[in-house]
C-alpha cells in the first residue's frame, strides 16, 4: 500500500510539474507575441497605419517564423489570435501557420508576422479548422506609416493584410501559399477546457486572467470595444 501511495504521489507531481511547464510555454507564447505587437506599433511611421489598426476586425501575431522546423524548406510558427467584438476583444486563440518560402525580405530566420483580417470574410477564414493565404483567403502586403489613403484602398481589395518584421525592418510581406490553422490543443490548455475558435473570437467565452497583459496591448494599440462595420 505505500508502495502504491508512493507511486501515485510522484506520479501526480509529474502530471502538475508537466501542467506547470505548458502554462509556461503558453505565457511566453503570449508573451512574445504582445513583446512583436509593442515594438512595432511604438514606432507609428514605420507600424500599422492607424487606418487600418482601428478598423481591424482581428489581429494575428506568429512571433519568431522559423525555417525547416516543420518540414525541410518550409517556415513554421505558432500564433495568437484575437477578434474585436461588441465587448472589447475576445480571448485569443493559438494557431498554426506554415508553408513554402515567403521570400522574407531580410534573410527569413526567426521572423514575426502579424496578419490583420480587415473585413468579417478575414473574420470567418480564422474560425476554420485549416485555410490557405491567397487560395481560401485574399490577402496582400499590408502598407506601413502614415499613409491613409493608401490604407483605405489596399484594405479594400484584400480579406487579410499581412506584415514580416527581421533584424528590425517592419514591411508588408506577400504571404500567399501560407496555410493557417487552429491549435485547439493549446487553446484548449489555455481555457482549461474545450471551447470552439468561433465561441471564443465572437467574444461568448471570458478571456482568462493570463492574457491580459497581451490584451492591453491590442487595446492600447488597435482601439477598444465595438466593432466596426
Amino acid at each position: 500500500m505505500k508502495k502504491l501511495l508512493a507511486m501515485l504521489l510522484i506520479a501526480s507531481c509529474g502530471l502538475a510539474a508537466r501542467a506547470a511547464d505548458d502554462h509556461q510555454k503558453l505565457d511566453g507564447r503570449l508573451d512574445a507575441a504582445r513583446n512583436v505587437i509593442d515594438s512595432i506599433m511604438s514606432v507609428p511611421d514605420k507600424a500599422v497605419p492607424d487606418a487600418i489598426a482601428r478598423h481591424a476586425k482581428c489581429i494575428a501575431v506568429v512571433p519568431g517564423v522559423v525555417k525547416g522546423a516543420f518540414i525541410v524548406g518550409a517556415e513554421y510558427g505558432q500564433g495568437v489570435v484575437t477578434c474585436r467584438t461588441p465587448h472589447g476583444w475576445s480571448g485569443p486563440v493559438f494557431i498554426r501557420l506554415a508553408g513554402g518560402s515567403f521570400g522574407f525580405q531580410a534573410g527569413g530566420q526567426g521572423t514575426d508576422l502579424v496578419l490583420v483580417a480587415t473585413n468579417d470574410k478575414g473574420f470567418q477564414d480564422l474560425l476554420h479548422d485549416r485555410f490557405k493565404i491567397g487560395a481560401d483567403a485574399s490577402a496582400a502586403a499590408g502598407p506601413v506609416g502614415r499613409d491613409a489613403q493608401a490604407s483605405t484602398d489596399i484594405s479594400m481589395r484584400a480579406e487579410m493584410l499581412t506584415w514580416s518584421r527581421s533584424r528590425g525592418i517592419f514591411a508588408g510581406i506577400d504571404l500567399n501559399g501560407a496555410t493557417v490553422s487552429q491549435n485547439a490543443s493549446d487553446t484548449d490548455e489555455l481555457y482549461g477546457e474545450h471551447h470552439r475558435f468561433d465561441n471564443i473570437l465572437s467574444g461568448e467565452v471570458p478571456p482568462p486572467p493570463r492574457v491580459e497583459r497581451f490584451l492591453h496591448a491590442i487595446r492600447e494599440y488597435f482601439g477598444e470595444a465595438e466593432m466596426h462595420r
